[in-house]
């Protein structure tokens, strides 16, 4: 661990430790206000139960940094709230739902992610930033369907998760997903 000096240094993606646990910076912005002293606004999410926070850092605040290893693996399989991983060494990992949060909408078999290891512990996994996922059911896209600005219409993908697609995409495309996000990004 090491100890941040300046609230400038917390940008989006680092990983700090509040409250005993490790959380990523999703979002940070320096604001300054008049009377009172500047503060670091952030929005984190921890890494381990996925739940989201906003917290004000102060100048004076003792911020460390969450020392985490990654390892390379391939998403298995998924059985019931069980979710299965090999890494390099060909060790086979086990990891619940709730330690994977949204993760579990982009995990496909065959898929290369990192575990990320925290106290020799694996606490969740960092996915690639796109992913390519198959259509496996939407409505049919109407033409002349955009008289109320509604370009988009809900598609659901081969892991389960459902998200806004354009009214041209049909059940069988291949589309990218941003991971971070969630949303649609392009037809493959």
């Amino acid at each position: 661990m090491t100890s941040i000096s300046s609230l400038k240094q917390i940008k989006k993606g680092l990983v700090l430790i509040f409250n005993n646990e490790p959380y990523i910076v999703i979002d940070a912005s320096f604001l300054r206000m008049q009377q009172a002293k500047p503060v670091m606004q952030t929005k984190m999410k921890s890494i381990i139960s996925g739940k989201t926070i906003e917290y004000n850092f102060k100048y004076g605040d003792k911020i460390e940094t969450a020392d985490l290893d990654k390892k390379k693996a391939t998403f298995l399989y998924k059985s019931g709230d069980k979710f299965t991983f090999m890494d390099t060494q060909y060790e086979q990992i086990e990891l619940d739902k709730d330690n994977l949060g949204d993760s579990i909408n982009f995990l496909k078999e065959g898929i290369e992610v990192y575990l990320l290891y925290w106290n020799n512990n694996v606490v969740s996994v960092s996915l690639p930033p796109k992913v390519d996922l198959e259509v496996i059911e939407t409505e049919p896209g109407v033409r002349g369907n955009t008289a109320q600005g509604s370009v988009t219409k809900p598609a659901k993908l081969e892991t389960g998760y459902t998200v806004q697609v354009p009214i041209f995409i049909k059940t069988g495309d291949i589309i990218r997903v941003n991971t971070e996000t969630g949303e649609y990004v392009s037809r493959v």
